[in-house]
C-alpha cells in the first residue's frame, strides 16, 4: 500500500548524479510527500544519490534524493526518488499546491480564455480547493 498519495505534475526539474558535474532537465511525472517521480531516457542504479531542483518554483527548490526504484519502457525509464532530508519532505506540500495551481491556471485559459497571474490563480484555487487539499 502506498505510504504517500501522489500528485500528477508536469513542471519541469533539473537533477544530477551526486558529487557529478553535468545536469540533466527532465520533467517531473508526479510529486508526493516522501519523493518525486520523473521520466529520463537513462536509466539511474537504486541507492544512487541525486541533487534535485526545480528552477519554476520561487524559491528555487532544492533537495537530495535517493533513486528507490527504475521502471524501463520501450521508450522511456521512470525513476522513484525518495528525499533524504524530512525537511525537504515537509517543502513538497508547498511543492504539490503551487502544482495544482499552475494546473488550475492552465485550465482557466483553456476553458474561459482567462489568462491569470500566479498571485490571481493561487488566491482563486486556495479559496475553491484548499480546504479540500490532503
Amino acid at each position: 500500500m502506498r505510504k504517500y498519495i501522489r500528485h500528477p505534475t508536469e513542471i519541469p526539474i533539473e537533477y544530477k548524479i551526486s558529487g557529478e558535474i553535468s545536469e540533466k532537465k527532465e520533467y517531473m511525472k508526479n510529486i508526493s510527500f516522501g519523493g518525486l517521480c520523473f521520466r529520463t531516457n537513462k536509466s539511474i542504479e537504486p541507492e544512487t544519490i541525486l541533487v534535485l531542483r526545480i528552477p519554476s518554483i520561487n524559491p528555487d527548490f532544492d533537495a537530495t534524493g535517493k533513486v528507490v526504484w527504475c521502471l524501463e519502457y520501450k521508450n522511456f525509464v521512470e525513476v522513484g526518488i525518495e528525499f533524504i532530508d524530512k525537511n525537504d519532505a515537509f517543502r513538497t506540500r508547498l511543492i504539490e499546491q503551487i502544482c495544482y495551481i499552475k494546473k488550475y491556471k492552465r485550465e482557466i485559459f483553456q476553458k474561459e480564455g482567462r489568462k491569470l497571474t500566479d498571485e490571481e490563480a493561487a488566491l482563486e484555487w486556495t479559496s475553491k480547493f484548499a480546504g479540500d487539499f490532503p
